[in-house]
């Protein structure tokens, strides 16, 4: 949260499962779309907030499976757990908060005297949630009953039903409305409230997040009949919640457009990326690019041109390195002629190239450093690195783009591929 010192342009804080991971897309490409987008145009001035049901533990599983961004602030578990940054730092202040009038003791011993409840596996118990299934047409009624039960026993908690079989129990102050109430309070105290924030959900553990003042919020085309019917009854009439037209994270992309709350066009939405109508130089718009065009060329759905192998020289120094992630080094137009022996050696293969965490600064009048993930899908396995990029934009035009200079990569952790000689760029 101390990246910037200036308020976000807009901060999105999204659902995760059915939301912003379409798990009925085997490509993904809805979340590709959304990824591609901002990290060319909103990651270096907005946030990105991942608010979801599922504990740490399986919100990792998730980023394994799927080509996901890294978040700026996560908040998990249903709104009971906020964390801040690649290091995802707890906030103290609001354990605090969500501690009073919390006994998990009590709530566990109380809720296993109903049979209707399973509780659901260990790594979904937190220390501010417990969580059941329960069949759909028991949930009202165990509801009822377990709420008179605590306010008996003089707690002050909350029960969320959604998905049809979750019901999770939590303190009365958390939630993911709660949470993001919280989160607000605490960026306008720093001076850093964001000048428009969109709220994305599809059940009804999402609803709260629509119930935020001055928030926009969008219910994703697939979204469950919980939330809708919570809409229709709370929210029908408010202009600043809409019922998209597209699943998940096409559906946000949507809502951006709708809402005009920036650019809403994805670069994967660009057929011919060689086309370039930017109005001032842009590292982060060609850094995606750059790696779209690498992703389209191996899986054929670029041509097999000549022209394009130029042009990508001619956007490299004729000085510029390489350095593999491995330590080798090699000059940039070497790499883009080893890119003619790669042309379509992944079509109709699962392969996908994606950036993450974008962000640049300029160090002189022409000069800008650029530092990233990139990121590889090889069928379910993820290889990735930390790129570094020196891009300049001495003796071009804006339409010419940048010129690289230097990139230098290396691997992330255990994320290596076990052919390395297929890593380009």
């Amino acid at each position: 949260m101390d990246r910037s010192t200036t308020a976000p342009r807009l901060m999105i804080v999204s659902d995760l499962d059915h939301t912003m991971v379409d798990h009925h897309d085997p490509e993904n490409l809805s979340l590709l779309m959304f990824n591609a987008l901002w990290e060319a145009k909103y990651r270096q001035d907005s946030l990105l907030v991942f608010s979801t049901g599922r504990s740490l533990t399986l919100y990792k599983e998730l980023r394994k499976e799927k080509p996901m961004l890294t978040p700026d602030i996560t908040i998990m578990s249903v709104g009971t757990e906020i964390t801040y940054g690649n290091l995802m730092v707890p906030d103290d202040g609001w354990v605090e908060i969500l501690n009073q009038k919390w006994d998990k003791k009590i709530v566990l011993e109380e809720a296993s005297k109903y049979p209707e409840l399973t509780l659901q596996p260990e790594t979904e118990q937190r220390p501010h949630k417990v969580s059941f299934y329960v069949q759909k047409d028991k949930a009202q009624e165990v509801t009822k009953a377990l709420s008179e039960c605590f306010i008996n026993h003089g707690l002050d908690v909350k029960i969320i039903y959604s998905g049809g079989i979750d019901l999770d129990i939590l303190p009365q102050g958390a939630g993911k409305g709660q949470a993001l109430a919280y989160l607000l309070k605490k960026l306008n105290d720093e001076g850093k409230l964001p000048k428009n924030t969109l709220a994305c959900g599809d059940s009804g553990n999402d609803a709260e997040l629509f119930s935020i003042p001055e928030v926009y919020g969008v219910m994703v085309s697939n979204a469950q009949e919980e939330l809708l019917q919570w809409h229709a009854v709370n929210a029908k009439g408010n202009p600043n919640i809409i019922h998209a037209s597209e699943r998940c994270a096409g559906g946000i992309i949507q809502a951006i457009g709708h809402f005009s709350l920036g650019p809403n066009i994805s670069p994967r939405d660009i057929i011919d990326l060689s086309d370039n109508n930017l109005e001032k130089f842009d590292p982060a718009y060609e850094v995606v690019k750059f790696y779209l065009f690498l992703e389209r060329w191996r899986r054929a759905e670029a041509e097999n041109s000549e022209i394009y192998l130029s042009n990508l020289k001619a956007v490299c120094g004729p000085c510029g390195y390489f350095v593999h992630p491995s330590g080798f080094e090699k000059p940039l137009r070497d790499c883009v002629d080893a890119l003619r022996r790669c042309y379509g050696d992944n079509r109709g293969k699962q392969f996908r190239v994606w950036v993450d965490q974008v962000f640049y600064s300029q160090v002189g009048s022409e000069t800008w450093i650029v530092r990233f993930k990139k990121w590889e899908l090889f069928d379910d396995e993820q290889y990735g690195c930390l790129t570094t990029a020196l891009l300049s934009s001495k003796d071009v035009s804006v339409s010419e783009g940048l010129t690289w200079l230097q990139v230098h990569q290396t691997w992330l952790g255990e994320a290596i591929p076990k052919d390395q000689s297929l890593w380009f760029f």
